[in-house]
């Protein structure tokens, strides 16, 4: 009977020691938490504004960098969002309308993606307020990626490697739209470009040309032609270090519009030929210019502000009308040497290490 109640006894003893505190119930192993992604960027800029709902995260970030080089987004699984937007051109595709699907044109360059976490407004008509809202717009275009978003989800979501992504940086490996859509948000927020040869001027580590600090000041200048103050007018709507005010305007290329532009969203004809002030930042490699594409040069795009506004056009921007170098000029009279002076200073916000930073390139291992 000892013996009996001795083994009755240690069995229980080893009940115990292999149950756990709570009672008996295996306890889960609580899953990994995605890891804070850090945003570098010049001091100079104020903290972007994330979304609470969609903080960045090293997983989210790496998702969002696969997805924008996934061509399963477009409807023929043959173009992804970095087919219109290669790095080597700061995001750009250098053709005047970026080519969608089965080679057809669109109606718009494809913008330059930069510092977009401090945007307000996106698209050259500012039609979407978030990068999320954004990421739609071109996977559902007919013209540009024609995708489905439930059938872009099933795509992923029958592959081998996509649930294992959106469970290391959503916590689940049910794909939603939704969920893409943050991804693609995450890794576009963190392109950053503030590295060019004009930042290390600012920052004190480089300088530049007594011809580009020329440019300069022509570019940041408003003329005055009352107090022999000589401007190219430029930061008038490209200002502030991201080199955009990111407000729109109309500046004078047609009498007529054929792509009405903010008119569009906002149904006011007050609002017809005005675009997107771009960001300036890299704009060397991004030609072809203005949002059809039509300025081959940057030659040709100093000619259109000096020379050929179109003072008939309907809404015609005021900081342009009144733009002169001359008292009571008609157009803004710079001389050849000063558009050379400008364009030679747009070359230094060219930022070599935002075309090359591998952590922005597509991740062509499995």
């Amino acid at each position: 009977m000892k013996q009996l109640y001795f083994l009755y006894l240690f069995c229980g003893l080893l009940a115990v020691a292999c149950s756990s505190p709570s009672g008996g119930k295996n306890e889960e192993v609580p899953e990994p938490q995605p890891t804070p992604y850090t945003l570098s960027f010049s001091e100079r800029f104020q903290p972007p504004t994330i979304p609470a709902d969609n903080p960045l995260t090293e997983e989210g970030v790496l998702l969002g960098r696969r997805l924008f080089y996934e061509k399963k987004l477009s409807g023929d699984n043959t173009i992804s969002c970095g087919s219109c937007h290669q790095q080597k051109l700061a995001f750009t595709d250098g053709k005047a309308l970026s080519t969608g699907i089965n080679g057809q044109s669109t109606t718009r360059s494809s913008m330059s993606l930069v510092n977009l976490a401090w945007n307000k407004t996106f698209n050259w008509a500012g039609e979407v307020n978030s990068l999320e809202a954004q990421a739609r717009i071109p996977i559902e275009n007919p013209l540009e990626m024609h995708q489905n978003l439930d059938e872009a989800v099933s795509e992923l979501q029958n592959t081998g490697t996509y649930p294992n992504l959106f469970k290391k940086a959503f916590g689940t490996s049910t794909i939603t739209s939704d969920l893409m859509l943050k991804a693609l948000a995450q890794f576009t927020r963190t392109l950053v470009s503030t590295n060019s040869r004009y930042d290390k001027f600012r920052a004190g580590q480089a300088n530049l040309t007594v011809e580009e600090l020329e440019g300069m000041q022509l570019f940041i200048t408003h003329p005055d032609p009352s107090r022999n103050l000589r401007g190219g007018n430029c930061g008038d709507c490209h200002g502030s270090d991201f080199f955009t005010l990111q407000q729109f305007h109309n500046n004078g290329l047609d009498e007529t519009f054929a792509d009405k532009g903010r008119g569009v969203v906002t149904d006011k004809a007050t609002d017809d030929g005005k675009f997107k002030a771009p960001s300036l930042r890299n704009i060397a490699v991004t030609a072809p210019y203005m949002h059809d594409g039509r300025f081959k040069t940057l030659e040709e795009v100093l000619d259109h502000y000096n020379d050929h506004i179109n003072n008939a056009s309907p809404n015609l921007d005021p900081l342009i009308i009144e733009a002169s170098n001359q008292v009571r000029g008609k157009s803004l009279l710079l001389t050849p040497e000063e558009k050379t002076k400008i364009i030679k200073f747009l070359h230094t916000l060219t930022d070599e290490s935002f075309l090359q930073d591998e952590q922005f390139s597509e991740i062509t291992t499995p």
